[in-house]
């Protein structure tokens, strides 16, 4: 029992130290200095891109194969889903439509990660800089191989993907508890801070 403490415990330090204190989500950037609906977005936004990084932070070939039941999906199908959600937020931001002629299962895990991290910052940037006009033209647009295309408000970017992203990286969290690799008890949501 005691080793096991201390293997968890290294492991534990060892993750956290492998991170880069100047990586853009290792904490939540400072809040903005004012309200409206861009910074309020943006907010949750740079919300998920902590928890993000934080809940795969660490992760190893073997917990991204984990899954909690046969039905489920494994922690790399459900990081596949947050990559296409995030992307679909940042090209709303970006005033872009998404396409499907991207897969992020041919994407390495750390690319992945990478390219996921990226999307959200994109998105929060542009957010924090936005005013109420700019909502205007971040609607969600979906353009299909087809030729078909369907528009969606940008209130439905708030309830659809952003939130289905925020879901989802708890269930990673929950996932790589039962994996064996928990999420760091030092990891503080609340400030978006890690705690030494």
């Amino acid at each position: 029992m005691r080793i096991t403490l201390m293997v968890i415990l290294l492991t534990a330090t060892t993750f956290l130290n492998a991170q880069n204190k100047n990586d853009f989500y290792y904490q939540i950037p400072d809040y903005p200095s004012e309200y409206n609906a861009g910074t309020v977005m943006a907010r949750v936004v740079d919300g998920l891109g902590f928890r993000y990084y934080w809940a795969t932070a660490g992760l190893t070939e073997e917990n991204l194969k984990f899954k909690s039941n046969d039905d489920g999906r494994t922690i790399n199908e459900t990081l596949d889903h947050i990559w296409n959600l995030c992307r679909i937020v940042a090209n709303s931001a970006q005033a872009e439509p998404t396409t499907f002629d991207q897969d992020p299962t041919k994407l390495s895990f750390t690319n992945k990660r990478n390219q996921t991290l990226g999307f959200i910052k994109t998105a929060s940037e542009i957010l924090k800089k936005s005013d109420a006009a700019d909502f205007e033209k971040f609607d969600m647009i979906f353009k299909y191989p087809n030729g078909n295309s369907q528009e969606y408000p940008v209130w439905n970017v708030l309830n659809g993907p952003l939130s289905d992203a925020l879901w989802h990286v708890g269930q990673v969290v929950l996932m790589r508890r039962g994996a064996g690799n928990p999420f760091s008890s030092k990891v503080g949501v609340l400030e978006g801070k890690v705690n030494n």
